[in-house]
């Protein structure tokens, strides 16, 4: 399949597309460490059903470049859901349905407070809504599962990054989804998207930042005051959510219901851990077919 890029004011985002070139459209936004391959079996159904579907690489993965060699390679949570906005814009995506995992549900989150008007519903997975700021409550186990955060607020983390990327995430996969058995292929497919030059500057940023432990990028200064108090979400929101999720548990993503204005769905998958689109893809596709007719609610 073909890539293809669309320049923002900070990226020139790589993107895959497939399906109907004027449908509706699905946008689908990956997570770390993964790449647009986590979506291939939910891409393929939706492009059946007759939808338009994008999958773009997020900043530092894959074919995604910056545009500006002195822009600061920030990671923060603000800056991955401007860079949402950016690409629905500079395609002119309306009536979408946004699609985000891991580090870009946080992002999706984002984009539906900033552009409401444009999206027709959100489906998110693996991480629930208020959890991007510094002072968040976490029980015991949930900073237990979150070692990786801290590590990378030590340098020490990030010379592990450098030393081998490779042995760093196929373990955290592993951890994260203890019922699911990829093979090596299917983890070198994504891996690959890890070789980005910027990908363990914005990787490590963006756990320093999400703590407090590095200053942001000053550009999304405005847009951190803003999301400093999670506002209300007026978009149809339907979020999956692993029973065995070893990264964010799925206590973190209870008791949302009250951020939701148009509507809001949460479904705990067992079995499942932290990739529910690559361990469960009928789940995501299902998610995705009610978020696109409506029913959500």
């Amino acid at each position: 399949m073909k890539t293809k890029t669309v320049d923002t004011p900070t990226l020139r985002i790589a993107y895959e597309e497939r399906g109907v070139r004027d449908a509706t459209a699905f946008l689908l936004l990956h997570g770390w460490p993964d790449d647009v391959r986590t979506w291939d079996p939910v891409a393929e159904r939706l492009a059946e059903e007759g939808y338009r579907v994008l999958c773009p690489y997020l900043r530092g993965f894959g074919p995604t470049r910056f545009s500006d060699a002195s822009v600061m390679r920030s990671g923060q949570l603000s800056a991955l859901g401007q860079d949402v906005v950016d690409f629905a814009v500079a395609l002119a995506l309306r009536d979408f349905v946004l699609v985000g995992h891991d580090w870009s549900a946080r992002a999706a989150y984002v984009a539906a407070v900033l552009i409401p008007e444009r999206i027709r519903a959100l489906v998110v997975l693996s991480v629930g809504y208020g959890t991007n700021t510094p002072d968040q409550a976490l029980s015991f186990d949930q900073a237990r599962q979150y070692w990786y955060h801290w590590y990378f607020a030590l340098e020490r983390g990030r010379q592990a990054l450098e030393r081998d990327r490779r042995d760093f995430t196929r373990r955290l996969w592993r951890l994260w989804s203890p019922a699911w058995r990829f093979t090596e292929e299917t983890f070198a497919a994504t891996a690959v998207s890890f070789d980005n030059p910027d990908w363990i500057g914005v990787t490590v940023h963006s756990y320093r930042h999400r703590w407090g432990y590095a200053p942001g990028d000053s550009r999304y200064d405005g847009l951190e005051r803003r999301l400093a108090v999670p506002e209300k979400v007026e978009v149809p929101t339907l979020l999956l959510h692993g029973a065995e999720d070893g990264a964010t548990l799925p206590e973190t993503s209870a008791g949302k219901e009250a951020f939701f204005t148009a509507g809001y769905r949460r479904e705990v998958l067992p079995g499942v851990g932290h990739f529910p689109q690559r361990e469960r893809p009928q789940a995501a596709i299902e998610a995705c077919l009610q978020a696109a007719r409506g029913r959500i609610g």
